[in-house]
């Protein structure tokens, strides 16, 4: 019978323990680095379609308030604050001559002066500068509910990273003088993990209004 001799049985030496160490963290440091990537990816994704969805909210809002305008316009007549055609009315008198710059560079700016927002819920303007904040995750209108509040709980508490400027066509023409229209530029900034810039969305809107 054989014996086995143990005596000429080598073990690991300590370059080959390093080099499996070594192979086995560079693998675990790129799996961990592709499922943070991945992540971050999902997360920048489902960030982007919420705020899409305030945008197409905001821009539907705006909408509803220019077709209540127009189906109340009498000319000279100025409409009741408190119903959505005098709140296109209060719009109207937030109008600027042209949008801000939207390169938001390294970090996120405060909305200008003369932005908005609007109360999707009630259909409600709000200028307040304090409501109309810089984003602490990403672009979303806050609210607060009061249930004794009758028709309308929702009130707006902030608007973070998003916000609605008008801009008021004014003709050059005196055959266009009754002709109208605002530009709404609903934009939207905020920090996304994974990015060294922030990320903006931005659209414009724009309604026709009549005059005269």
């Amino acid at each position: 019978m054989l014996k086995n001799n143990h005596k000429f049985v080598r073990g690991d030496t300590l370059i080959e323990v390093l080099f499996a160490t070594a192979a086995f963290s560079l693998i675990a440091v790129s799996g961990l680095s592709i499922m943070n990537q991945g992540t971050s990816t999902a997360q920048r994704a489902l960030e982007i379609t919420l705020v899409r969805q305030e945008i197409d909210a905001q821009a539907e809002t705006l909408r509803f308030l220019n077709s209540s305008y127009i189906s109340a316009y009498q000319s000279g007549i100025t409409s009741d604050s408190k119903t959505p055609a005098g709140q296109w009315e209060l719009i109207q008198n937030s109008t600027v001559a042209s949008a801000s710059s939207f390169d938001s560079g390294a970090a996120c700016q405060k909305p200008p002066t003369n932005s908005f927002i609007l109360n999707t819920h009630s259909a409600k303007v709000v200028t307040a500068a304090e409501k109309l904040t810089l984003p602490v995750t990403f672009s979303q209108v806050q609210y607060d509910y009061d249930a004794g509040a009758g028709a309308n709980p929702y009130t707006v508490s902030k608007a973070e990273g998003i916000w609605v400027e008008a801009v008021r066509f004014v003709p050059l023409d005196t055959n266009q003088a009754n002709a109208g229209y605002i530009d709404f530029h609903i934009r939207a900034c905020w920090d996304s993990p994974g990015q060294a810039i922030p990320v903006t969305i931005g659209t414009i809107v724009r309604l026709y209004e009549p005059r005269g």
